[in-house]
């Protein structure tokens, strides 16, 4: 029944299974034998694949010389022991001890066509085990008990198929397609809609931080950033001319005011036609090169917007259209017309989404990408590497890619495109850390040099306290470096009628103020957004109550940067994670399982962000990552009220002031 080969364990069991039909596609039921094996690929994690495996993008571990002992149908090794039951229908996962960890159900693979399969297991959890993980699920929860969710990449959530149990076990689902999770009275199940077979990983650390560094042993460590990545950041949607970019590093020296980067968004290149061209072809961006050299001279780091697509005038477009590596797919930006919003249909932008998959476009990618690096650029800002992608077709889903199909390899695309770089940059090496900041991630990116941020989310209180958690569930798929836009990207809601710009408006000064509080314990400080300019003079000047407050933000976050860059090398050497949910450290308290506003920023601070309105009242904000480009959406109550927020709050009985020292980072008035 089973073969040992080099201590490592091999269990092939003969399942009987029916490969069923769906709506029809095939005719007939057939009755098929399936290999299932089970292997040891360290004391602590196994490897298991019922049908055929994935050829896997994610997985860099080797498996080691493990030493396992069988006792009939049960094969354990010094951390874990597998067993299989009596009918060789279901896996039960124990530690070496005997303790169970969980359970196999039911699972399925149902042809959907000649070369793919529907693929689903469904797994026994306790009734009040909490389970936590997955991506960046924007519904402010922890806990993914009850929940049901079709995981498939874009803006504002992201997925990375690592779910990790309060009970110390963690569970990497192999696949790429896009996938139904969902944990119901039935039990917790993985249904792909394409795939060979079955092929999970689980892990058994003993705790968050154990289960966070059985994934990094087994999908790759997480190098470390340039120190500089971890000050103060400025940006917008945007600056359009190399004059205003370098102003605003201008102001900030002026202002006496720390600042390590500014950050040059989208149509540097040109009109929409030229989109991602990779060049500073716009009129008021004439001599890029000049102004990254200008910006480096005042002391200050240039990062630079790139994308996954490409205009149909740009050279990498007409490169790539030649090869057939290009895909099909509508894609941002839908109109060639760059002004206009919603987009003029009837001008179609052409702009196409590359294969990332495919080896020689990673490296078309990075020959045309070399002239930006030429220049000088610090850093790259990837967006839209989820890849935004509309009105999708059955047709764009069988379209065909390297390694597979659009729908097989869909939620694989972030890692590919972030991948293509960094292993680029390094060949190219000129011995400086790489740092990528990009908008989408799939499991083991974090060996990549990317920090991820959470989309295009709009300012709002409820947006803001999604946020919290949803860095935490990131950080623990193993990836621990995660930022949001500070004061959310789309605050046009908080302009007023008659010209009045969101920074004097009180109710979007709280909220920011309370989201860079937030943003100060995030491993990337960075203020972006639409709609209306971030920098701190918008906010005022110095001696009033809001600036200042952003001020000592930005100059505690300087302060804690020594801490930080040791946490940093905690990250890289010994798998710590900088966003820590306090079950990571008090696991027996019950109270902590499903907590979203507060979290340990390394091992020794406590993170507690306020994050609901204390002198203003909370505005209900229902736009979305499309429906925010609607500049119609100006509050019409005319000029904001007066709000003193010099007097304490009879709400948090606090200042508006912050200082180092309160759980809030505010003067407290007790």
């Amino acid at each position: 029944m089973s073969i040992i080969k080099s201590q490592k364990l091999m269990v092939r069991s003969m399942y009987s299974l029916v490969l069923t039909t769906l709506m029809g596609l095939l005719a007939g039921v057939t009755a098929e034998a399936q290999n299932v094996k089970v292997e040891f690929v360290t004391p602590s994690i196994v490897h298991v694949v019922k049908g055929e495996a994935t050829k896997s993008l994610v997985v860099t571990a080797k498996p080691e010389n493990v030493a396992v002992t069988q006792k009939g149908n049960t094969w354990t090794s010094s951390e874990l022991t597998v067993k299989l039951d009596r009918e060789g229908q279901s896996l039960t996962f124990m530690t070496s001890k005997g303790k169970v960890l969980l359970k196999e159900k039911g699972w399925s693979l149902i042809r959907k066509n000649l070369d793919e399969f529907e693929v689903s297991q469904t797994f026994a959890l306790d009734k009040d085990e909490a389970i936590y993980g997955l991506g960046t699920i924007q519904n402010g929860k922890m806990n993914r008990r009850g929940e049901k969710k079709r995981m498939e990449q874009s803006n504002l959530e992201d997925f990375q198929n690592v779910l990790q149990s309060i009970k110390g076990w963690g569970l990497y689902w192999e696949n790429y397609s896009p996938t139904l999770f969902e944990d119901n009275a039935n039990g917790m199940t993985f249904t792909s809609e394409a795939g060979k077979g079955v092929d999970y990983y689980f892990m058994y650390g003993g705790s968050a931080d154990g289960v966070i560094a059985q994934m990094r042993a087994l999908t790759g460590d997480v190098p470390m950033f340039p120190l500089w990545t971890y000050g103060f950041w400025q940006s917008k949607e945007r600056y359009k001319t190399a004059r205003e970019t370098e102003g605003i590093v201008d102001q900030y020296r002026a202002l006496n005011v720390p600042l390590d980067g500014i950050i040059q968004d989208w149509q540097y290149w040109g009109s929409n036609y030229l989109w991602n061209a990779m060049d500073f072809l716009a009129e008021d961006f004439s001599n890029g090169k000049q102004m990254i050299d200008n910006v480096h001279k005042k002391h200050a780091h240039f990062m630079i917007s790139i994308w996954a697509s490409f205009g149909p005038m740009t050279q990498q477009f007409r490169e790539l259209n030649e090869k057939g590596l290009l895909l099909p797919i509508e894609t941002w930006p839908q109109s060639g017309i760059s002004h206009v919003w919603p987009p003029i249909m009837k001008y179609p932008s052409g702009v196409k989404v590359y294969d990332a998959f495919h080896p020689e476009a990673r490296a078309i990618y990075w020959k045309y990408l070399k002239t930006l690096y030429d220049y000088g650029c610090d850093a790259w800002w990837m967006d839209s590497t989820d890849p935004d992608f509309f009105n999708p077709k059955e047709s764009d889903y069988a379209h065909k890619v390297y390694g597979g199909t659009w729908r097989s390899q869909r939620n694989a695309f972030p890692l590919e495109t972030v991948r293509g770089i960094y292993q680029s940059q390094r060949k190219d090496d000129r011995g400086k850390r790489i740092f990528i900041m990009t908008r989408s991630s799939y499991a083991g990116q974090q060996h990549y040099g990317s920090n991820m941020w959470s989309g295009d989310v709009n300012s709002s209180w409820d947006m803001l306290r999604k946020q919290v958690p949803c860095g935490l569930s990131f950080t623990l798929t193993g990836n621990p470096n995660f930022n949001t836009d500070i004061g959310g990207f789309f605050c046009g809601s908080y302009n007023t009628r008659g010209g009045g710009s969101a920074p004097k408006n009180p109710q979007f000064q709280e909220l920011y103020v309370r989201w860079m509080q937030y943003g100060l314990f995030c491993p990337v400080f960075r203020s972006h957004g639409a709609d209306a300019p971030r920098e701190i003079w918008q906010f005022g000047k110095k001696g009033e109550p809001v600036y200042d407050a952003i001020e000592k933000q930005i100059r505690l976050r300087y302060r804690l940067i020594p801490y930080l860059y040791s946490t940093a090398w905690q990250v890289t050497s010994n798998n710590d994670s900088y966003m820590r949910p306090l079950f990571s450290d008090f696991a027996v308290d019950k109270k902590v399982w499903n907590m979203t506003d507060e979290f340990m920023f390394g091992r020794s601070i406590l993170a507690c962000p306020i994050v609901n309105p204390q002198y203003t009242e909370e505005k209900i904000i229902r736009t979305n990552e499309m429906t925010g480009w609607n500049r119609q959406n100006a509050d019409q109550t005319g000029k904001p009220s007066d709000t003193d927020f010099t007097q304490t709050s009879t709400a948090c009985r606090c200042s508006f002031v912050p200082v180092a020292s309160c759980r809030s980072a505010l003067r407290c008035s007790t």
